[in-house]
This record gives C-alpha cells, sequence and structure tokens, in this order.
C-alpha cells in the first residue's frame, strides 16, 4: 500500500468515527432540549462537552492528515519540474558508476538543496540508509585555512582534531567497505579556488583510488560525493572537472552537472499541464494566468522563489514543508 493510500484510509476512518460523533452530539443536545430533570440536565451538559472536544479533535486530525496528502501531491509535482539536464547527467552516471564526485552549481537561490535531494532521492534513495557526512564550509572562518578544513573533516568522520588527510581517507574507506558512504561538501564557494583544488587532490582522488583499486569491477555499495556551490563561481574555477562521459574519463574525476538556470515560461507551462493530477484545479483553470504569477513574484523564474509560489498557490507553506523534503 502507497503512503497515500495509507493517509487516505487514515482520513476515511476518521471521516466516519466524526460522523458517529456528530451524530451522537446530535442527540445528545435534543435530550438536553426536551430534559427537566436538573441532574439529568446536568450529565447531559458534560456529555456534551466531552463529544464537543472530541469532535473538535477529530476535525483537527483530519484536517492535518488532509494537509500532509495535498502536501505530498505537490511535492511529487514539484519534483518534476526543472533540472533535467542535471538530472539525465547524473542518471546517466549513476547507472554504470558506483563511485564518484559531483559538482551542483548555481547562483544564490537556484535551488541548489533541492536538487541534491532530488537526485539522491530519486536515484540512489538506499545510500540515505548508509553513512552521510555533511561539512558546512561557511564554518571555515578563513577561505584558504586548509588546517581548519581538514580539522572539520575529521571531527565529522569522527576522528581526532588533528588527524591526517590519510587517516580521513582510511576512515571514509573502511565504512565503504560495509555500507553505503555519502559525502556532501555545502558552500564550496566559500573556500579559495587553491584549497578545494587541495580537497580533490588530496582526499577525494586517494579515497575514490582507493575504492576503485579494492573493487575494479565495482561495488555493492556506493561512494558518492556532492560539491555544492551557491554563488556559481566554482565551475570556472581551475579544477578538473569533467562534463561528459567519454572515453577517457576516469571515475575519480569529479563531474561538473549542468549549472542551474531559472525556470522559463515554456517549462512552467509545460509542467503545469504534465503534473495537472497533483496540483490543485484552481491552478489549471488558467494557466497562462499562473505562469505569469510563478514568474512575477520569483523575479522571473529564480526556481526557490518559483517553488515557494508554486507551494502558495497549491495551499501549503514551502518553509514549513522544507525540511521534512529536504533531508539533505
Amino acid at each position: 500500500m502507497s503512503s497515500e493510500q495509507h493517509l487516505q484510509d487514515e482520513i476515511d476512518g476518521l471521516q466516519e468515527n466524526y460522523s458517529l460523533v456528530a451524530e451522537k452530539l446530535k442527540r445528545l443536545r435534543r435530550d438536553y432540549a426536551i430534559a427537566t430533570d436538573t441532574l439529568i440536565r446536568f450529565q447531559l451538559e458534560k456529555q456534551i462537552e466531552q463529544t464537543g472536544t472530541e469532535l473538535q479533535e477529530l476535525d483537527r486530525q483530519i484536517a492535518d492528515l488532509e494537509q500532509t496528502l495535498s502536501s505530498g501531491k505537490v511535492y511529487r509535482a514539484l519534483l518534476k519540474l526543472g533540472y533535467r539536464e542535471q538530472t539525465r547527467a547524473f542518471r546517466k552516471f549513476i547507472e554504470t558508476h558506483s563511485v564518484g564526485a559531483f559538482l551542483i552549481s548555481g547562483s544564490l537561490y537556484y535551488g541548489q538543496r533541492w536538487l541534491l535531494n532530488r537526485l539522491v532521492r530519486q536515484n540512489v534513495p538506499n545510500i540515505m540508509t548508509g553513512k552521510v557526512v555533511r561539512i558546512e564550509l561557511s564554518r571555515i572562518a578563513r577561505r584558504s585555512d586548509s588546517a581548519a578544513l581538514w580539522r572539520e573533516l575529521g571531527g565529522r568522520v569522527g576522528l581526532g582534531r588533528q588527524s591526517s588527510i590519510a587517516e580521513i581517507a582510511e576512515r571514509v574507506y573502511q565504512w565503504w567497505l560495509t555500507q553505503n558512504v555519502l559525502l556532501i561538501f555545502y558552500d564550496v564557494d566559500c573556500l579559495s579556488e587553491t584549497l578545494l583544488h587541495d580537497l580533490i587532490q588530496d582526499f577525494w582522488l586517494v579515497l575514490a583510488t582507493k575504492v576503485n583499486t579494492a573493487s575494479p569491477q565495482g561495488s555493492q555499495f556506493k561512494l558518492l560525493m556532492f560539491l555544492v556551490d551557491y554563488d556559481g563561481c566554482v565551475g570556472s574555477w581551475n579544477i578538473p572537472f569533467v562534463e561528459r562521459l567519454d572515453l577517457n574519463w576516469k571515475p575519480d574525476n569529479p563531474v561538473k552537472l549542468p549549472e542551474i538556470n531559472q525556470f522559463s515560461d515554456d517549462e512552467l507551462t509545460n509542467w503545469l499541464e504534465y503534473a495537472a493530477d497533483e496540483l490543485p484545479t484552481k491552478l489549471m483553470d488558467r494557466i497562462d494566468e499562473t505562469v505569469q504569477t510563478i514568474l512575477k513574484n520569483s523575479d522571473n523564474g529564480i526556481p526557490e522563489p518559483a517553488l515557494g509560489e508554486i507551494c502558495q498557490l497549491s495551499g501549503c507553506n514551502w518553509y514549513d514543508e522544507e525540511e521534512k523534503w529536504l533531508r539533505l
């Protein structure tokens, strides 16, 4: 049974119960209206109060579940909007390789974190049950402080603050021998070009080479690393990124996914028509008007404001749902 069907069954059960309690309340009020005995009227008054409270609680539970069901439909619809080039490139890679690093890049508010979660949850959801390491590079005080970078990474993998790069790579390698491993470096634009180069050369390439040497034909476990750039500058740095898979590509070279762009008028129109079954009908009544509203309130299609506006039009709040939808 799907989660959506399970929610609908819960709602149906609560609505049945609501009808029974509402009928009970109706009868209690009728009995109260004709009762003359003071004690009986007092008892009925208390029962009416208790039943009314029960009815309010059932109403609240039904409303919460209906909101969850509606939000779930909006979420599934949003997973089909945009990011086609990035999704296609990632799928092509992940179908044939179990070890890889990826740069997700775009301007501020272009939905880098949304895309990261979308790529993982749609294509490699099992990796989230393994070891997941998140590094917030904005925590590092100075862009070129290599010692701070390695201290942060060493601490995140459970080693001492003075651990060597080799020890850090070995710890991650040992994890990979028994489980999937996902490494996420947020805010790589906060690093200097030199320091990001060192992170890739001294840590990732050493780790990827070790893993590929141990399992040249591929492993049942995946080792993936994401570099998340919120400024859109990292792709132009002198870093050994590759943009397409060819015969000369090596699995330890980081893949630069296509840079994220704004949502276009045509893209939003086609999406609304494609996702019609999962969105409120009011969005479909005047599709052109809906598209123009989204573009107007998102600075002409900047992804995150556009996602937020679509949620608003669909009766849910992006900021309320964000932490449930974005687990990474």
